[in-house]
Parts: structure tokens; sequence; C-alpha cells
């Protein structure tokens, strides 16, 4: 018997999220909550069911389980509020995993990760809590990604790298061996990663990192110079 699940956000990842929990086969989709969106309105022939207002009703309902479907790009508080309200009221968020992900059996995952299609995760490798792990995602031996990281889809980590909580990895970015990723870093789409990025340090798209001397990096709190 398939379990109830709904989905928590009606935005474009929750297309993505659908098609993946069809794919387990274990889930029965109730439908959809959005604090924005129209009740009634479909999300790939799915209803969305009314605004967080309707939490303790589908608790009533037996219906415990969620997807946090929020994407986050961009601006990580706003993914990071919605588990925070659906933790306090004590929902579940199970792991969702696609059939062609490959996770080798010596990995630790933590709860309500969303792992997508065609990704590796090797041995020794630590996933946090709400991390989602893109389409050709490729994490390498002992990697350890915290809370609530979005790794898009074809990023490549060597061995041995840390992201730390609320970093964003780009599109096809890669990073090199034993790399810290600070705490909301975020890495530009194709980016190539060679030494560590400071706490909410932004690294360019299509750049090489650490810059040559005397760049420009951007934090959200100053302009540094690279010694």
């Amino acid at each position: 018997m398939k379990k109830p699940i709904f989905i928590y956000g009606a935005g474009g990842h929750s297309k993505t999220v659908i098609d993946l929990i069809l794919s387990l086969g274990d889930w029965e989709i109730v439908g959809v909550v959005d604090d924005g969106v129209e009740t009634g309105t479909l999300v790939m022939g799915y209803p969305v069911l009314g605004s967080a207002n309707i939490l303790s009703s589908l608790q009533g309902e037996g219906i415990v389980s969620v997807v946090n479907a929020i994407g986050g790009i961009g601006n990580y508080q706003v993914r990071w509020r919605i588990f925070e309200r659906l933790r306090k009221m004590n929902f579940e968020f199970p792991n969702l995993i696609h059939p062609t992900a490959y996770i080798e059996k010596s990995v630790h995952l933590d709860e309500g990760i969303q792992i997508l299609a065609k990704s590796y995760i090797s041995s020794e490798s630590q996933i946090g809590f709400g991390s989602l792990i893109n389409a050709g995602v490729v994490l390498s031996h002992e990697c350890n990604i915290g809370t609530c990281v979005n790794l898009s889809p074809g990023a490549l980590l060597a061995g041995n790298v840390e992201v730390h909580d609320f970093a964003q990895i780009g599109m096809g970015a890669t990073i090199n061996l034993g790399v810290r990723i600070g705490k909301a870093a975020r890495v530009g789409n194709s980016a190539v990663v060679k030494g560590d990025v400071p706490d909410q340090g932004r690294v360019y798209a299509g750049t090489i990192w650490p810059y040559s001397k005397n760049e420009i990096i951007q934090t959200d709190r100053d302009f540094r110079k690279i010694a």
C-alpha cells in the first residue's frame, strides 16, 4: 500500500519532485501546499490544497510525510524557513533517491534529502539534513555535505571535500580534493575551485578560484583583496 505524501511549494522544483516521487512507486501524492498559489491550481495534475493554514488538517488526516519543493536558488533562507516550520509541527521528511542514482553502502544520509537521477555518492560520504543533490552530481570518497546544501546538476566534487551548511554549488562546477566550501558560500556555474572558499564567499561563474593576486572577491559582508 502506498503511503500518502504532500509537496510544499508549487514552483518549478515541485515538478522535478513530482517526477522523482513517481519514479519510486512507494508514495501517493495527495496534493501541493503553497502560500502564494490559488487553491485548486493544478501542478502536473496534482491540486494545490491550500496554504500553510491547512497543515494541521493534513496531520489530522494522517498525512505526516512531506517533501520540501522550494528550490531556494540564491536564497537558501526561504527553503530553510519551510523546513523549520514543518519540523516544529513534527512532519516527517523521507529521503527520496532516484532509482538511477547510486549510493555506496558506507554513505551516511540524514533526513529530507533529495538525490536526483544519475548522481553518484562515493564511499563514507555524509549528506546533511534537507540537502538537494541534483541530477548528475558526483561526490567522491569521504565528502561531507552539510545541512540544506544545494548541489546543482553536474557538479563534480573530488574526495574529502567539505560543503558547509546552506552553501550552493553551481551547475558543472568542479571542486578539487580536500577543499572546504564555507557556510552559505556560493560557487557559480562551471567554476573550478582549487582552494578553500570562506563563509558567505562568492566564486563567480566560469572562473578559477583562487583568483589571481589583487583580484577582488565578494562576500555578503565586504569586499577584500586577495593576499
